[in-house]
């Protein structure tokens, strides 16, 4: 499993984890897209933005590694703003590839990329 090394491991002071520390002895947890609905709470609204954030300035718009990016997190954003970079697609892969898709994220999140440049 890839580490991302200087990606951050959660979200400044909150609990809300963005990475993993190792993998999963029972397995890799499946990436799979979870709806958003309106209602949910502001700080998890913020975890998101917090991690597009991390995604973009880390890795802008080229595929990356799943590596050991949170699958739980990743859920919430896989097939809008995160998609699969590769065909086939392994969505219980480490070594899966995935990409941000920069316009459903800009339109999702446009504070994320207010003053930055694509």
């Amino acid at each position: 499993m890839l580490k991302h090394r200087g990606f951050p491991g959660r979200l400044a002071g909150t609990d809300f984890q963005f990475t993993i520390r190792r993998p999963n002895p029972k397995g890799v947890t499946p990436l799979k897209p979870r709806e958003r609905f309106a209602d949910r709470r502001p700080a998890d609204r913020r975890a998101d933005a917090g991690f597009i954030a991390a995604i973009w300035e880390h890795f802008g718009d080229q595929p990356f590694e799943r590596g050991n990016l949170d699958a739980g997190r990743l859920n919430w954003l896989f097939g809008r703003e995160v998609v699969a970079a590769e065909d086939p697609f392994d969505p219980e892969s480490y070594e899966a590839l995935l990409k941000l898709d920069v316009a459903v994220a800009r339109a999702s999140f446009p504070d994320v990329f207010r003053g930055r440049s694509a």
